[in-house]
């Protein structure tokens, strides 16, 4: 039986983190982060984000992971990063993310010209795509916050946490609920984002 979630150890560098931090994590890049609707609510989403396209080195690191996971656990049709964009992503002391599940109907969409050659176009015209996998990438240490798990909850109400420490990325199902809990002290970076497949059947 598959799980709901997989966690592995990228081992990814803090040279490569340092540059991250560098480029998306500079106050003036940041935004107040948004819920799937496009509309901003500090009582179930405060944090701040800055986007990082797909066509990005940190993409294709994190793609290699997707497919592992995809590959070993999940099994699904996945095509691409929705939107060819991610999130950086910073929570300060006070900020969290409440429960929620990544998919709803709302973030089906239609066929997007912009990844596919014409002749894919042609193939695939008139599909629908959903978010299905969804994913974290840690980019602080654990000792460097308090709180902000990310934390979930299985179809049987049992809440368990993913692994806090750098370097780690959870890759879950989209439909999963799960929650930042509150920063009691510090501030907790990471690399979020969300991979389309083809309507469910």
């Amino acid at each position: 039986m598959a799980e709901q979630s997989i966690s592995y150890q990228t081992e990814l560098s803090d040279i490569l983190i340092k540059q991250l931090d560098a480029r998306f994590g500079f106050e003036k890049n940041l935004e107040d982060s948004l819920l799937q609707d496009s509309v901003s609510n500090e009582k179930i989403r405060n944090s701040k984000n800055s986007w990082i396209s797909s066509d990005h080195w940190i993409a294709g690191f994190v793609w290699h992971y997707i497919n592992k996971a995809n590959t070993s656990n999940f099994w699904y049709d996945i095509s691409h990063i929705d939107s060819e964009n991610m999130q950086y992503t910073q929570y300060i002391e006070g900020q969290f993310y409440g429960w929620h599940s990544d998919t709803t109907i709302q973030t089906y969409t239609t066929f997007n010209t912009n990844f596919l050659s014409v002749s894919d176009n042609i193939i695939n015209m008139g599909k629908e795509y959903c978010r299905k996998l969804s994913f974290s990438l840690q980019l602080s240490s654990s000792f460097e916050y308090e709180g902000g798990e990310l934390q979930f909850m299985d179809d049987s109400g049992h809440l368990y946490c993913s692994p806090k420490d750098k370097g780690v990325i959870t890759i879950f199902d989209s439909r999963v609920r799960h929650r930042v809990r509150k920063i009691k002290k510090g501030t907790r970076k990471s690399l979020v984002g969300w991979v389309m497949g083809p309507r469910w059947k």
